[in-house]
């Protein structure tokens, strides 16, 4: 079992950054897949960026691409998200996940565990 904690949400201005964080506890962190997705409402839930267990291969979403950065701290058992030059349409619940093994890392269904999610709202 694994328990994921979001952390760094909240309201900034169009243009602004924030950093959200990811605490995992339970089994090895370091061997898990790890996955950054976003549901805005009325909306599905959408991928924003992934992170192999190795931090080898890393993927974006397009619509973030050049402005997210995704990393992962093994030692702490932490991954974040680096979001800046944040739009309006960045506002929604922003969930970590992690999954073993993962296929391909934009895909939701393939991730086993997921926290309970941090609210960003990108004000204009």
């Amino acid at each position: 079992q694994v328990q994921l904690v979001e952390s760094g949400g909240g309201l900034v201005q169009a243009g602004g950054s924030l950093r959200l964080s990811c605490a995992a506890s339970g089994r090895t962190f370091s061997s898990y897949d790890m996955g950054w997705f976003r549901q805005a409402p009325g909306k599905e839930r959408e991928f924003v960026a992934g992170i192999r267990w190795s931090g080898s291969s890393i993927y974006y979403a397009d619509s973030v691409k050049g402005r997210f950065i995704i990393s992962r701290d093994n030692a702490k058992n932490t991954v974040y998200l680096q979001m800046s030059s944040l739009k309006p349409e960045d506002t929604a619940v922003y969930y970590c996940a992690v999954g073993a093994n993962v296929f391909r890392l934009s895909t939701a269904r393939e991730y086993n565990y997921w926290g309970q999610g941090t609210q960003v709202t990108v004000s204009s």
